[in-house]
C-alpha cells in the first residue's frame, strides 16, 4: 500500500469518527430533552392527581344525606304467587335428502322405454 492511499484510508476513518461523535452528542442531547419532558408531564399530572384526592377527601369528610325510610311490606304482596313458566317447544325441522340406491329402476337412467 502506498502513502496515497494510506493517507485516504487514515481521513475516511477519521471522518468517521467524527461523524460518530457529533451523532452521539446530538443523541444524548436529545434524550435529556427528552427526560425533561417526561419529567415535566409526570409533575404536571402528580399536582392534578394531589388536587383530585384533595377534592375526594373533601366529599368524604362531608355527611351524606340521610336515607329514606323502608316501606314495610304489606299483606297483600306477600299473598301473590310467581308467574308460572310454560316452555314451549318448537315444532321439529324435517329435511329430506334423496338418495339413490340400486332397487330404485333401471340403471341406465336415461328414462327410455323400460324395455332395456
Amino acid at each position: 500500500m502506498n502513502k496515497a492511499h494510506l493517507t485516504l484510508l487514515a481521513l475516511l476513518v477519521a471522518g468517521a469518527t467524527v461523524l460518530g461523535a457529533v451523532a452521539v452528542t446530538r443523541t444524548t442531547g436529545l434524550g435529556r430533552a427528552a427526560r425533561h419532558t417526561n419529567d415535566a408531564a409526570v409533575t404536571a399530572r402528580t399536582k392534578q392527581l394531589a388536587a383530585y384526592a384533595a377534592k375526594l377527601q373533601k366529599e368524604l369528610k362531608a355527611k351524606p344525606p340521610a336515607l329514606p325510610k323502608v316501606p314495610k311490606p304489606s299483606a297483600a304482596a306477600g299473598q301473590s304467587q310467581a308467574p308460572q313458566i310454560v316452555y314451549q317447544q318448537p315444532p321439529p325441522v324435517v329435511t329430506v335428502i334423496h338418495r339413490h340406491h340400486g332397487d330404485d329402476g333401471p340403471e341406465g337412467g336415461g328414462g327410455g322405454s323400460g324395455n332395456d
